[in-house]
């Protein structure tokens, strides 16, 4: 591998890193943020909150960014202005905690949808390989980060303000990375802006979106509430978070291996297929047997891992998969993932309230695996070899 290429390699693997953490890491901190300014459990639950809905409302600007000043300095933007919200979040005051968590998430907004486009751009005849890799960054950041807050924070000082400052680093050393890249692209996507309503028409885009907004909801889902599923089902506290932990670690292996193995193959129906029925022998685990014996938790998050991982990772290299060049992919990947992080904000609120409804998790487990049913189906429609030019009606 020449410098050239190693040196655009490590600023895509980078840039992947950074699109988590500023999320991620803000669940192990919150007890500690909702002291030190005062806000209710409600107030504090909503920074999330914010930065989920962003994701879904802001992606579309991407495409616009992509075709005025070109895919590569659209992502070195968004890096930039990520580092400028997670330190705008950490300085004094309710305002700047809301304004930088919501400037960082549409930063994250911007660079979740040009990465596949970036993929498609640089990585051509890899888009398996590189949808791997940098999917597993993505998963990989985020565990990263829940893992490592607390730990930086004791081992600095620096306290939860600190801490988010510190989130700047990376995301600037990936600027630094990708700059020759920026310097040197175009000043539009190659194969030239493709107009909205062409992806809006063709029902390839709506399967695709179907399937991430989809997995995205039963991921968010379990990152707000599967600890407390178990710690409700009987297992200490300490206990149920490792099993959230573990299940995280176990993505990153599958967002790795599932898109090298399925973008060799015309259809990716069989591995869509696969990984949504591994997920959904999770959630009947959790259901039906969640403590049966000590070791079950432990099998259904490995389960549950690798059909989450592999779901994320199918569906960002459908999406560009679909589309036939660059500026293609990124809108597809503007429409599915808004659509689809939108999707996604609702579920955390919806299990909660029908836990709170109903008293228990089976109402909102059974209505989980609904969910998932929805799922398979469009992951069959979506897995199907075809793109957006062959599938408009």
């Amino acid at each position: 591998m020449s410098p050239r290429s190693a040196l655009l390699v490590a600023g895509f693997v980078l840039a992947a890193l950074n699109l988590r953490p500023a999320i991620a890491g803000v669940s192990p901190l919150l007890d500690e943020v909702m002291n030190d300014v005062g806000l209710t459990p409600a107030a504090g639950g909503g920074i999330t909150t914010v930065m989920v809905v962003c994701l879904g409302v802001f992606g579309p600007i991407a495409p616009l960014l992509a075709r005025r000043i070109g895919l590569d300095r659209t992502l070195l933007a968004g890096l930039l202005v990520l580092a400028a919200g997670v330190v705008l979040r950490g300085l004094d005051g309710v305002p700047a905690l809301y304004a930088g968590s919501a400037i960082a998430a549409t930063a994250i907004a911007v660079m979740n949808v040009a990465m596949p486009g970036i993929t498609k751009e640089y990585f051509p005849d890899r888009v398996n390989l590189m949808t791997g890799v940098y999917s597993s960054a993505i998963v990989g950041g985020a565990a990263t980060a829940s893992a490592l807050v607390i730990p930086v924070e004791h081992a600095t000082g620096y306290g939860w303000r600190g801490v988010s400052a510190l989130m700047a680093v990376p995301a600037l050393l990936a600027a630094l990375l990708w700059l020759p890249q920026a310097l040197r692209g175009q000043a539009g996507p190659q194969g030239g802006p493709r107009p909205f309503g062409v992806v809006l028409r063709s029902r390839i885009t709506w399967y695709v979106t179907a399937l991430m907004g989809l997995q995205s909801f039963t991921f968010y889902v379990l990152l707000a509430w599967l600890p407390t599923i178990f710690h409700d089902a009987g297992l200490p506290a300490d206990q149920a978070g490792y099993l959230l932990s573990v299940t995280n670690l176990v993505q990153v292996g599958a967002t790795l291996a599932v898109p090298i193995l399925a973008g060799r193959r015309p259809s990716q129906v069989p591995f869509v297929m696969g990984a949504g029925l591994l997920t959904v022998a999770g959630y009947l685990g959790m259901l039906l047997a969640p403590v049966a014996a000590p070791w079950l938790p432990w099998v259904w998050m490995v389960v549950l891992g690798v059909g989450q991982g592999a779901s994320f990772a199918l569906a960002l290299l459908l999406i560009a998969l679909r589309a036939p060049d660059p500026a293609s992919v990124t809108a597809l990947s503007s429409v599915a993932q808004s659509v689809g992080y939108a999707v996604a904000a609702l579920g955390p609120v919806l299990f909660g309230l029908l836990r709170q409804v109903s008293g228990g998790w089976t109402v909102s487990l059974l209505t989980g695996l609904g969910v998932l049913g929805a799922q398979l189906l469009a992951g069959w429609f979506a897995g199907r070899p075809a793109t957006l030019d062959k599938a408009y009606r």
